[in-house]
Order: structure tokens, then sequence, then C-alpha cells
């Protein structure tokens, strides 16, 4: 018997699968954004490239934190006041991309400037207006247009290895 509920091939079914999409995500943003946001201030040249590279572990570690303590726990709790049971799913995966973004974005816009420059200072309050728009936009696409579809896609193909693997075992 077919139920009536179809079940989400793109996203993680449980918590191991949670981790594998968590880090294809992360580990394509830090790769893409930083270097971007880095060329942007600095100058795009082999040499900011090269230092963007020195710190993208660290950074990578804080988003991966962020998203687990920060960023999930708080979209958590917006995205039910938002969304409506007969909104779609890319209307879902649109707004969450949006208040993920959101929260990351303001967040590294001072964290991220801390590790690049190796200091803490008010520097990054004081051109966050200029700062963190910019570093909205360029994170936004990524994970709109790059990460998210790369992580969704690789999701449903490891939920149809696993149902032909089940069928196989059914037959």
């Amino acid at each position: 018997m077919i139920n009536n509920i179809q079940v989400e091939k793109r996203l993680p079914r449980n918590g191991k699968e949670g981790i594998i999409f968590l880090l294809i995500i992360s580990i394509i943003s830090v790769n893409t954004i930083a270097p971007i946001i880095m060329g942007l201030e600095l100058g795009f040249s082999n040499e900011v490239y090269v230092e963007t590279l020195k710190i993208i572990p660290f950074m990578w570690v804080i988003v991966v934190v962020l998203v687990s303590l920060v960023a999930e726990p708080v979209v958590g709790k917006v995205m039910p006041k938002l969304i409506e049971q007969t909104d779609g799913f890319n209307a879902r995966v649109l707004l969450n991309i949006l208040l993920h973004v959101t929260v990351l974005s303001i967040l590294l816009t001072i964290i991220g400037n801390w590790v690049g420059t190796k200091q803490i200072s008010v520097e990054p309050f004081q051109n966050f207006f200029h700062a963190w728009p910019r570093n909205f936009g360029v994170a936004f696409w990524i994970e709109l247009l790059i990460a998210q579809p790369i992580a969704r896609f690789a999701m449903k193909k490891l939920h149809e290895r696993q149902d032909s693997k089940r069928e196989i075992v059914d037959f």
C-alpha cells in the first residue's frame, strides 16, 4: 500500500544524514563565501586568497558551532510562526535559507572580521551597516544557488540508493 504522504528525499531523515547535510553545506559555504567577501573587502589577488585559506579551517569550525548552537534554535522558533501547512517545499526551503543566512551573516560579519584580523575590536560594529548587506547578499546567493542545491541533491541520491536497496530486500 502506498502512503499518501510523500517522503521528502531532498532533506536529511535522521541525525547522521543531518550531519552529512551540514558538512556539505558548511564546507561549500566557507570555501566560497569567505574568499568572495575577503576579495571584495581587500581586493582579489593571490595574496588575499592565500590569507583567506589560512583562516578557512577556523571559520568552518565557527560556522558549524554557530549553526548548531545559534541559528538552528532561532530558526526553529521563527519558522513555525511564518509558515502554514499549505506552504510548499520550495517556499519552506527559501524561508529556511533566508532565516539561516540572516542570523549567520549578522554574527559572522562581526566574528569573521575578528578572525580575519586576529584581534577583537569595535571596527566590525563601526562598519556593520556597510559590510553586513554585502555579506548577506554573497552568502544568500551562494546558499540558494550552490550550497543548498548540492546538499539536497546529495540527500536525494542517498535516499534513492537506500530505497533501491530496500526494494531488493523486500523483493
